[in-house]
């Protein structure tokens, strides 16, 4: 085969034909939903430096014991490193949506799989603080001083009662703020995509 052959037949494969391009109209379409989701990633992410600021201020000014404020500086210092990886994974998926390359179908379908593992990157997040939030309640409960000590009785009826109330609590919030910031957009962009189809 000589190569003016083989340009004819590279020129006549079809076989990329099958993946829709989008038009610019609905390129329009989908820009907006994807930019109220990355406001809404960089308003989440200011938000969490901001409490993670305040939180390391109120233990260096409070007037509590040393080892008390130190136990308490290592969890949230902890808490940061948690929330440092997961936020990692968010700005991944921060960079793909401002990619040029949101051109076809494909495309927007493996974005759509990336709001998909997100979604379940930001629950996991979210169940992740229950272990921290469970040695600040022994903290509290070792540290503060009571005029009656609790009984271990006491201690362990609020550290169970603790663990059973606050895992479903961080899990049915994590899904409703998602759901808030980030779920409405997401099912738009989702029927913009089965237009396509």
């Amino acid at each position: 085969m000589n190569i003016d052959e083989l340009k004819n037949t590279w020129n006549q494969d079809d076989s990329f034909d099958g993946t829709p391009g989008i038009s610019m109209e609905q390129k329009n379409k989908i820009n907006l939903p994807l930019e109220k989701i990355r406001s809404n990633m960089r308003m989440e992410f200011w938000s969490t430096i901001g409490i993670f600021i305040f939180a390391f201020t109120v233990i260096a000014l409070s007037s509590g014991p040393f080892k008390f404020k130190f136990y308490i500086t290592i969890l949230i210092a902890s808490m940061v490193f948690v929330t440092f990886f997961f936020f990692s994974q968010f700005f991944k998926l921060y960079n793909n949506m401002s990619s040029p390359m949101m051109k076809t179908y494909d495309s927007l379908k493996d974005l759509l799989h990336q709001f998909d593992l997100n979604k379940q990157y930001y629950l996991s997040f979210y169940l992740c603080f229950v272990p921290f939030l469970v040695c600040e309640i022994i903290i509290v409960l070792e540290f503060i001083p009571r005029p009656v000590p609790l009984s271990h009785l006491k201690i362990a009826g609020i550290l169970i009662g603790s663990i059973l109330i606050v895992m479903p609590l961080l899990f049915f919030i994590g899904k409703w703020w998602f759901s808030r910031l980030y779920g409405k957009h997401i099912r738009q962009i989702e029927s913009l995509v089965n237009e396509l189809t």
